[in-house]
């Protein structure tokens, strides 16, 4: 295959994963070097730049996806009927958040840094993709541990968890709060709460 034909066959893949689809799975279908992957997603990129098309290729950590351009989304809901998705509480940010800069993490951390229960929450993040189970923490009960997801990172634009802002250092409040998670970190999320 030329060149042209394997960034076209790229697109074709692309389009029909639907979903990421990781840069060591592409370079396997290939049977290419990540790297001259790499390449070729950048070419389709300005392609579709140049072009002013109604896709794009999105990075998410190790992953790539073609996805819609944001000015086209009234359209595709209008086609498609999609009815709106209701916003995030300010309890779901917060617990969101939370998780993003802690995870993995159990539902009793999430609770001990709120200070309330999370469940329903926590059940509504994981039904809208946002969040999803990560194993089972070794301790009494094996509480299940959460993580965020690849649909939160394209969700909020962002490329991995790396490019989340920092957290305030001069907030004497967070800083406490900060101090006790590492202490309960140490003796364990469970026996804190007993």
């Amino acid at each position: 295959m030329n060149k042209q034909q394997t960034i076209a066959a790229l697109e074709a893949v692309l389009f029909a994963s639907g979903d990421p689809i990781s840069i060591d799975r592409l370079s396997q279908t290939f049977e290419l070097k990540s790297e001259e992957i790499e390449k070729y997603i950048k070419e389709l990129e300005n392609k579709y730049e140049a072009q002013n098309s109604g896709f794009y290729v999105v990075r998410l950590e190790n992953t790539y996806q073609l996805v819609t351009r944001e000015e086209f989304a009234p359209y595709i809901k209008k086609a498609f009927d999609i009815k709106r998705r209701t916003p995030l509480s300010p309890a779901a940010l917060e617990v969101l958040a939370v998780i993003a800069y802690n995870q993995p993490v159990t539902r009793a951390f999430i609770e001990q840094v709120r200070g309330v229960d999370c469940s329903g929450v926590v059940s509504t993040l994981v039904e809208k993709g946002l969040i999803e189970e990560r194993g089972r923490l070794e301790l009494p009960g094996r509480p299940l541990l959460y993580g965020t997801t690849k649909t939160f990172l394209r969700s909020f634009s962002l490329n991995d968890l790396g490019d989340l802002p920092p957290l305030p250092k001069d907030n004497p409040e967070v800083n406490d709060v900060g101090e006790q998670l590492e202490i309960t970190e140490e003796i364990g999320t469970e026996e804190v709460l007993a």
